[in-house]
């Protein structure tokens, strides 16, 4: 049986509001790693804040 494997944002390691943290968590890596990406992503594309705020609200919180 295989575990079905869904994206949260944690309560504990966040910054904000923990999607770069549920990012690094599903893919399985290291939360700087996504943090410089998605900083990279705001300042070169300028859709990274909006997509952020997006995942703000869409991505579930722990526990919830």
């Amino acid at each position: 049986m295989e575990t079905e494997k869904k994206i949260v944002r944690p309560r504990e390691g966040r910054k904000i509001a923990g999607v770069c943290a549920a990012f690094a968590k599903f893919f399985g890596l290291d939360v700087s790693i996504i943090r410089i990406v998605w900083l990279l992503a705001v300042l070169l594309a300028g859709t990274g804040m909006l997509a952020y705020l997006i995942c703000w609200l869409v991505i579930p919180e722990e526990g919830r």
